[in-house]
Formats: structure tokens, sequence, C-alpha cells
């Protein structure tokens, strides 16, 4: 599938069109013979890869049980399990990444949690932190000791930033525009 196009064609949409094409879709999802697709490729004890929504990412696990609508997934390095559905399972090991050609910046469907982007500051400073959470219109990145909420289109790749484990170094990529609002993130 072209997401590019399908991403271009959902911006034209309505949020009332969008609403209705999601109750669709989930229509879809919870027919029992998607579910029993699945569950037929998959044995409890199986590594697997899911998509998580939250994180905008790839996540591995182990599946420890399968329920009628949902499987229980062990993620083995905080040892939490999850409840998830069993569409987000990557049966095939498709690319999750949706690349999405944006004129400036990036978008939220172009970077994920644990992502290493750099930015400008408002004293032309360039930055770089690892994406801790993204927001609607925003990312909450982990800059040194400071949180720092950026705008999507302020963010540019880091290819390398020279920076050891939790101590994330000033970059070194000039960038020509005038204009940057970044605010550090209120924690009150």
């Amino acid at each position: 599938m072209n997401y590019t196009e399908i991403l271009a064609t959902l911006g034209q949409a309505s949020a009332f069109d969008l609403f209705r094409l999601r109750a669709a879709i989930d229509r879809v999802l919870d027919q029992p013979g998607w579910m029993a697709a699945v569950q037929a490729r998959l044995a409890p004890g199986a590594n697997i890869e899911y998509f998580d929504a939250q994180a905008n990412r790839a996540v591995k696990g182990q599946l420890l049980e399968m329920r009628r609508k949902q499987a229980v997934v062990l993620d083995p390095e905080t040892r939490r399990r999850w409840l998830i559905s069993y569409a987000a399972i990557n049966l095939d090991g498709a690319d999750v990444d949706i690349r999405e050609q944006v004129p400036h910046g990036l978008s939220r469907q172009s970077v994920a949690v644990g992502d290493v982007v750099g930015f400008v500051d408002r004293e032309h400073r360039q930055r770089g932190g690892r994406i801790l959470r993204l927001n609607d219109k925003t990312v909450t990145l982990q800059v040194g000791p400071q949180r720092w909420r950026v705008a999507y289109g302020l963010l540019h790749r880091v290819v390398e930033s020279g920076a050891g484990d939790g101590d994330l170094a000033e970059l070194g990529v000039a960038d020509a525009r005038a204009e940057i609002v970044i605010e550090p993130e209120d924690r009150g």
C-alpha cells in the first residue's frame, strides 16, 4: 500500500469522514475470520513483533496466551504483560515505517518513541534529544537534563550526534529558519 497517498487523501477528509472510516475498519477487523487467520499462524511461546500505535513503532514480544479477541504478550525488556489486538501482530515482517513526504521537518508518522532527532533552539543553537512522547502537535524530547516540547515541523533526522549513553551532545547542523518557537516542557 502507498501510505503517502492514503495519508494525503485522509488529510483532505472531514473529521466525520475519518470517524466513519475508523468505525468501518474496526468492524472489519472484529470479524472472526481475521482473528482466526492470525491465530492459525501462532502458538503460545512464539516470539512475535507487533505495532504499538502509541509509540508509533514495532515492538518485539513473546506470545503468552491467545484469547478470543486479543493476545497476551510479554515485553522481554520490562517483563510487563500487554493485551494486544491480533491485527497488530506483524506476521509477515512488513515495514511499519510510513514515509510521508513532508516539505519541512518531520511528521508524527515518521518518528517513534526512542528516536534521536535534532532541532534549532531559540538562540539558533542545534540541539539533539531522544523522543520520550508523541503528542498531537509536538514531541517531548529529553535534551540533556531538560525536557523540551518541539513541533514536528522543526525536527530533523540526526545521522551522527557523537553522544554517549544518556548524554546527548549539541549538534552541528546549520538551519536558516529565522523564526522558531520552542518552549521547554512545563513540569507543573
